[in-house]
């Protein structure tokens, strides 16, 4: 009798203790639908649990030559679909991508009041706060300056958008983190933010943990936590984690840390292990 009681406290104590530090994690760990192989599948959702991730990064879907995504979830059924597994697997969603501006121009599309207002719909429908918005190759402000005025007067727009959600858009892009400062002062709303990429910093040479603090706990939405292909994460001589761990922690950071990459090129289509490994190597210095 006297040991059941023990372990039915034991086990009372230790649920206890798992909802506290669940309550309390700062940071979260998820993965871009996409480079899973499951964009905008509900199966993505099951992947991710399995290889242990907090959540994905739910794409918007292709662009081509549409006038916005091809996206299933401007229709309330399919998108319940998506909730309801969100739900079933405990994996929820860290923001809604529209990686479709990889390779499309934001710059210079039209309909783009059309694809931002349809993503915003769908933060909004979902209880998703932030969305992800590369600017890609054909408006990188790096190699194309002239498209600075449009790209500004369009984020602008898109921040009055997204504010009417209480949401905010995290935007990718070449600069440095100083120039992004600067980028953002001249947007000037707080509803843009930037999606931090691990792989403009080491594909550049600077330093991870310096651009974060020059950045500023305020101006990141939200971390891509992973490189180039070429490695794993906890392999990558060029990613001192628990440095970059430290910076987040002494800027009080909280929020998603995404993988996008970081494979392991000797082995690239092997989505469980690349994704599993990399998954793992952030759990365990930002979870532990």
């Amino acid at each position: 009798m006297f040991i059941a009681m023990l372990v039915v406290l034991s086990g009372t104590f230790s649920n206890a203790v798992s909802a506290q530090s669940g309550k309390k994690q700062k940071y979260k760990v998820a993965v871009c639908d996409w480079m899973i192989l499951k964009r905008q599948k509900l199966g993505a959702f099951g992947l991710a649990s399995e290889i242990k991730a907090d959540g994905i990064e739910l794409d918007m879907g292709g662009l081509g030559k549409r006038p916005t995504f091809d996206s299933k979830l401007g229709d309330p059924v399919e998108r319940q679909k998506f909730l309801d597994k969100s739900k079933e697997t405990g994996v929820g969603i860290s923001s809604i991508a529209m990686s479709g501006f990889y390779a499309q121009s934001f710059a210079k599309r039209d309909s783009i009041n059309l694809m931002i207002n349809d993503c915003v719909a769908t933060m909004k429908n979902m209880k998703v706060k932030v969305a992800y918005l590369p600017l890609g190759t054909e408006s990188d402000l790096k190699k194309n300056p002239e498209l600075r005025p449009i790209v500004v007067e369009r984020l602008k727009w898109a921040a009055k958008q997204v504010k009417k959600v209480g949401g905010i858009i995290a935007i990718e892009t070449s600069l440095s983190a100083t120039e992004e400062v600067a980028l953002l002062k001249e947007i000037g709303c707080k509803n843009i933010k930037i999606s931090y990429n691990f792989a403009n910093a080491v594909d550049n040479g600077r330093d991870i943990a310096e651009e974060l603090k020059i950045l500023g706990k305020k101006n990141i939405g939200q971390i891509h936590a992973s490189t180039t292909d070429r490695v794993w994460l906890q392999n990558d001589e060029n990613v001192d984690m628990p440095k970059i761990k430290k910076t987040l922690d002494d800027m009080n950071w909280k929020g998603w840390l995404i993988v996008e990459r970081s494979r392991d090129v000797t082995m690239v289509r092997d989505v469980k292990a690349n994704y599993g490994a990399n998954v793992a190597y952030l759990k365990k210095i930002f979870q532990n």
